[in-house]
């Protein structure tokens, strides 16, 4: 069965992580995704660990499914190769500051004049109307901008620190999608294209103040800013005689099971800040250290055990090794193992969403640099002395 998108043809021209995630996740759902390379590739092709040069195991995770074309568009018969291929073309997608878009004479006005009714997508740090416009972004300067560093601190980290994943360029690359596939849908009503910009800090910040705007929410305000539960120090795995296991007792019942459980029922009836949510939220703090106070005495068998009788929420603390090898993801044949021409026989990340009439697969293997050069150029009406001649120049070359 083909996937959703299928027939949907997109031109990548992102690289490193953000923009390549969120056209992967399109690559998965059956969109024929081109990936415009400069001459030099994906800075992501040289990051280990990897077999070959040039194919690290990030790049062949978020670049699966997509066909590479090397085009260098500081080149004249660059730039007029993509505009000949954006008349066969949906989507574009970008992650290079819009500035330079324009510089290089791929601004949204020069796509539309050729594909009027594309959708012209945008990634980059920061929204075009602001004082921030001009100013490059990565993963990391976006969490320092959006607080997460000092979230942290608030929750009684030592010292700011990022969160360790590329947790922005995946949140970016997520809302990227959505805002893409709501455009498409637009055009299948009305039959017009635009133009989106989806700026990095602003989707952040939208990210997390939506749940620590707190009592800044109401004008005047009422309060500081801030979730207390999710700020609270003692918010973490909770530690037990040998491990830890992660545990969240949030409603009435399932506090009310907790103390009956550890026979300590009298703290759920003659205390009463564990009565209500307001009241548990304003003495988190107290709450949750007598939480881990109580665990601290029962080993991680024995924890994870009373907890499920008791049904609350709770699981053993993973690993990334331990995540790998979860049997329930085994149970569900999340991995992929898939054999790549190059690179050997790859296990893959699955894709976690099931659709019942058009399931989404991890197509064709993530490409060796210009491996689609020719067949694309040539799908684009470019002759073989066309071809040659642009190779000759260096604005193209194919992978042997």
């Amino acid at each position: 069965m083909a996937g959703a998108l299928a027939g949907l043809r997109v031109l990548d021209l992102t690289n490193t992580l953000m923009g390549p995630y969120a056209t992967q996740l399109l690559a998965d759902m059956g969109a024929d995704v081109i990936k415009v390379e400069p001459p030099g590739g994906d800075p992501v092709r040289g990051l280990g660990p990897f077999r070959n040069p040039g194919m690290g195991a990030i790049f062949l995770q978020v670049n699966r499914g997509k066909r590479s074309l090397v085009l260098d568009l500081k080149q004249e018969a660059g730039r007029d190769a993509l505009l000949r291929l954006a008349t066969t073309a949906d989507l574009l997608v970008y992650n290079m500051r819009p500035k330079v878009m324009e510089r290089l004479g791929l601004g949204y006005a020069d796509l539309s004049a050729v594909r009027p009714d594309i959708v012209y997508a945008g990634l980059f740090g920061f929204g075009q109307d602001g004082p921030h416009a001009g100013r490059p972004a990565y993963d990391d300067l976006i969490q320092g901008a959006s607080a997460l560093p000092s979230l942290a601190v608030q929750a009684g980290a030592t010292a700011p620190r990022y969160v360790p994943l590329a947790l922005v360029d995946r949140v970016v690359g997520l809302y990227g999608v959505g805002a893409i596939t709501a455009a498409l849908w637009h055009r299948e009503r009305t039959g017009e294209g635009q133009r989106l910009d989806i700026p990095m800090f602003e989707t952040m910040a939208s990210f997390v103040l939506a749940d620590h705007m707190g009592g800044r929410l109401f004008d005047p305000p009422i309060a500081p800013p801030g979730y207390a539960r999710l700020l609270s120090k003692d918010r973490r795995p909770y530690a037990t005689r040998d491990g830890y296991v992660c545990a969240l007792i949030y409603n009435d019942g399932q506090w009310q099971r907790f103390f009956a459980a550890v026979g300590r029922p009298e703290v759920w009836r003659d205390d009463p800040p564990f009565r209500t949510i307001s009241e548990r939220t304003r003495h988190i703090d107290a709450i949750y250290g007598l939480v881990a106070e109580i665990l601290a005495g029962f080993s991680t068998e024995e924890s994870v055990a009373l907890l499920e009788r008791a049904d609350i929420p709770v699981s053993r603390l993973a690993t990334l090794a331990s995540l790998i090898d979860d049997p329930h993801l085994a149970a569900k044949g999340f991995f992929v193992a898939i054999d790549h021409p190059s690179e050997g026989r790859l296990t893959m990340p699955g894709i976690p969403g099931r659709f019942s009439a058009t399931p989404p697969a991890i197509g064709r293997p993530a490409p060796r640099l210009g491996a689609d050069s020719r067949a694309v150029l040539e799908e684009a009406g470019l002759s073989a002395p066309e071809i040659a001649a642009m190779a000759e120049a260096g604005v193209t070359l194919s992978a042997p």
